[in-house]
Order: structure tokens, then sequence, then C-alpha cells
């Protein structure tokens, strides 16, 4: 079955203080549930796609409410699991102007971070999928989402399932490193990989910061290392210039191993960032997996995440494809009658 995808992560609890507050004077806040994995999910099933969602989250109320909203977006949590003592919490101050958004993690001892591989079928899981997609953020959360990726991965390959990995490094879980290692050996043979790693890691890792002009030779030397040393079919990255913390802009730049390819470049205000990664990476997915080319891919994908910087929350909740290929063909801004 084309149409079926599988994702696999931690789903958190977001709280933000109301009406761009700072978190020490806040005294209401919004609620939102997200993560990588799950975001990804959602946009994809808002497309059209038939989506799962694999993970493990508390048997109380909060988890409930996770699962109800996954649901609420067509998302199949079947192969969810009702099992921990707590969800994981993020607090996310947004930033304005000159100020830069902040985040707060409370995910210490969260459901899946002691999760147990051995609960989830992952031969039925994967039944009939055509594509897995994961982000390097499990792998790091523990020792136990570790193995319960490298076994999922494992299953996968074996039903010869495509893998999707979004590299999506978080600082405060884990030095760069270290994620590189693991992240090196989870990526082999993927077909698509979001971000990059170079070949020689570096211990003191530094934001790559974009401004305007894309040095291709860094590129081509990333992609070819990660093409013909890690075996990824597709390497797609974004690549933002933060005007200010309201203001940015954003390119995508991809490689299917026989050319690199860049897509439009666009400058927008910023109502709510999070998730914007992960809209992008379902919208080079959708594109893919209805084998449209690398170059339709990403300008698909980067409208999609340009997008979602005006909607709040976590994911892209747009049920009309067409809102992202008028904004790809440069008509988003006339009023829709």
């Amino acid at each position: 079955m084309k149409n079926k995808i599988v994702t696999m992560g931690e789903i958190m609890l977001r709280l933000s203080p109301q009406n761009n507050n700072r978190i020490i004077q806040a005294q209401s806040f919004d609620a939102y549930y997200g993560g990588a994995e799950a975001n990804v999910a959602v946009a994809l099933s808002n497309f059209g796609m038939d989506t799962y969602y694999v993970s493990q989250v508390p048997q109380n109320d909060i988890g409930k409410r996770a699962i109800r909203y996954l649901n609420e977006n067509g998302v199949d949590t079947s192969h969810v699991i009702l099992k921990g003592d707590r969800l994981g919490i993020y607090f996310l101050e947004k930033g304005v102007s000159i100020r830069p958004s902040k985040v707060i993690y409370d995910r210490d001892n969260s459901a899946i971070s002691n999760v147990d591989e051995d609960d989830f079928d992952f031969d039925d899981i994967f039944k009939d999928a055509h594509l897995f997609h994961i982000s390097g953020i499990t792998p790091v959360l523990s020792k136990k989402c570790l193995n319960l990726t490298k076994k999922a991965i494992e299953v996968a390959k074996k039903y010869d399932i495509k893998i999707s990995i979004d590299l999506n490094y978080r600082n405060k879980l884990c030095d760069y490193s270290e994620f590189a290692s693991i992240m090196k050996d989870l990526i082999k043979d993927s077909y698509i990989c979001f971000g990059w790693i170079e070949k020689d890691i570096k211990d003191d890792y530094k934001p790559f910061e974009y401004s305007k002009n894309i040095n291709y030779e860094y590129f081509q030397k990333c992609f070819e290392y990660m093409h013909k040393e890690l075996n990824v079919e597709n390497v797609v990255t974004t690549l933002r210039e933060n005007k200010s913390v309201s203001k940015n802009s954003l390119i995508a730049i991809g490689s299917n191993g026989e050319k690199i390819v860049t897509s439009k470049e666009y400058t927008f205000d910023i109502l709510d960032r999070v998730g914007a990664g992960d809209s992008f990476a379902a919208g080079v997915l959708y594109k893919l997996i209805n084998d449209k080319s690398i170059e339709e891919a990403i300008n698909f994908g980067i409208a999609s995440s340009v997008i979602k910087h005006t909607i709040p929350g976590d994911a892209n909740i747009i049920t009309n494809i067409d809102e992202i290929e008028c904004m790809a063909r440069n008509e988003g801004f006339n009023i829709q009658r």
C-alpha cells in the first residue's frame, strides 16, 4: 500500500505563555500537542495519506488527550501503547522582534523513555507500509529508545520499506559528537535524510548560518559523503536566514545523487515557527511518494514550511493542498473565494 506511512516518536504537551509574555511573568498558557514525528504524521494525514503513529503515552487524561489530538487529524493510533507515568512537557516562550524564543524541557522519565521494545509488534505495524519516518530526537532520549529505533529500522528494512530520517539535532539532549556517531549508523541505506552530517565529526558544533550565498562546494562534499559512504538516496535540508526573531528567509537545497537543486526563497513574518521543519519534511515526502521530482518536492516542501509559520501550534493544519500549490506558484496572496 503506497499510501501507508508509519511514524514513530514522542508526542509532548507544549505550554506557551499567552500574549507573548515571558514564562517568568505568565499566569496562563496555551496548550498544544506535538512532536517531530507526530507533526509529520498530522501533516501527511491532512494531505490525504494513510498515516500511523507509534509511541507510548501514560494512561491518564493527558496521554488520552494527546491520542485524541492525533485522531482528530486522521492519524491512526492503534499502535500507541498506554503505559508509563507521564507525558513529556515543554514550555515555549515565543520570541518577538529582537528577543529570541526559549524552550524549557520537562521530559525526564517520560513514558516513551522507559519503553519496552518487545511491547511493539513491528511485523504487524509495518504490514503493507510504504515508508517509515523517524527523527534523531527519539534515539537519544534513552538507551531504550535507541534500541526501539534500531529494532524498528531493522524490521522495516526486512520488508523493503523506505526509511526517512530527519536529523533534528537538539543540543539539550546530547552533545553533537555523540549524536552524529549514533545517527551515522541509523541513516545508512535510508531513502531520504533531512539535514546532513559531515564526514569528520566536530565536537564544537555550531548551527549552520545561511546568509544568501549558498556554498555549493561545501554541500556537494557533504552530500557526496552521505550518498556514497552512507548510501542515502536523497538528502534535503532548509537554510534559514534570521533577519529578526519575527522575520526570516528560508530556502531549501537537496540532492538525489545526480544533481543538487535549490528551491524558491521566501521572506516572511512569523507567527509560530515550531514544526516548520516537520512541515517541510511532510511536503517533500508527499511529493516523492507520489513520484514527483526532487525539484518539485523541495519547492512544495518549502512552501508548506512557510505556511506553517503562519499557523499556531506544532503541526501544519492544511487540508487543501491547493493552498500550498498556490504558494509555490506565487498565487498565495489573493483572497480565496
